[in-house]
């Protein structure tokens, strides 16, 4: 082997690797350790305290918030509630007339003029309940629903299944989703 060949020879290039990189290599010493001092463990203390301070108040004030809000939704729920029942109280005063001017309609006499008023009264009144949001409850054959309903009278039917409302005798009605008065009804056996 010639000299050119044993340098680039790769048993001594293996060799020259491990040296080259020894007499490169920076011996890298450990920085001395320096005392803290006190001020600055004293100061690290307050900072420790002063951030579980803050977490504390961050805490205390998001449960206020929530609090309040819950607060708030709770007072709304029972002002529209108590809304609801007074409107409740006064329309079902108001119910016994449209069921007079309904019955009173039901037997009108066709040739008599005053009966056309007291058919825009009716319709009126109706308007203005119905504007308040009151709805009839829809019972002639339906099947009986106690939430609904008031059975007054159960009778034998071959034209109805058992616990089908046959007729209505007093309209039911709603406010709402609540039942201002239920339908009294006749209901077969």
């Amino acid at each position: 082997m010639s000299k050119k060949e044993k340098l680039h020879h790769p048993a001594t290039e293996a060799k020259a690797v491990p040296e080259e990189a020894a007499a490169h290599e920076e011996v890298v010493q450990p920085e001395p350790v320096q005392e803290i001092s006190p001020v600055i463990l004293e100061l690290e203390k307050q900072l420790v305290e002063a951030l579980a301070q803050v977490a504390e108040y961050k805490d205390g004030w998001q449960r206020a918030v929530a609090e309040f809000q819950n607060y708030k939704r709770r007072v709304d729920c029972e002002k529209n509630g108590a809304y609801q029942n007074a409107l409740g109280s006064i329309i079902k005063r108001y119910l016994p007339i449209l069921d007079d001017l309904e019955r009173a309609l039901a037997t009108r006499p066709a040739d008599l003029a005053w009966v056309d008023g007291i058919e825009l009264i009716y319709r009126k009144l109706k308007s203005i309940l119905e504007a308040e949001g009151l709805k009839r409850i829809e019972a002639e054959g339906q099947i009986f629903n106690p939430n609904f309903h008031e059975a007054i009278m159960q009778e034998p039917s071959e034209d109805h299944q058992s616990g089908q409302i046959i007729a209505v005798v007093q309209n039911g009605y709603m406010l709402g989703d609540r039942v201002v008065r239920p339908a009294q009804v006749r209901v077969a056996q």
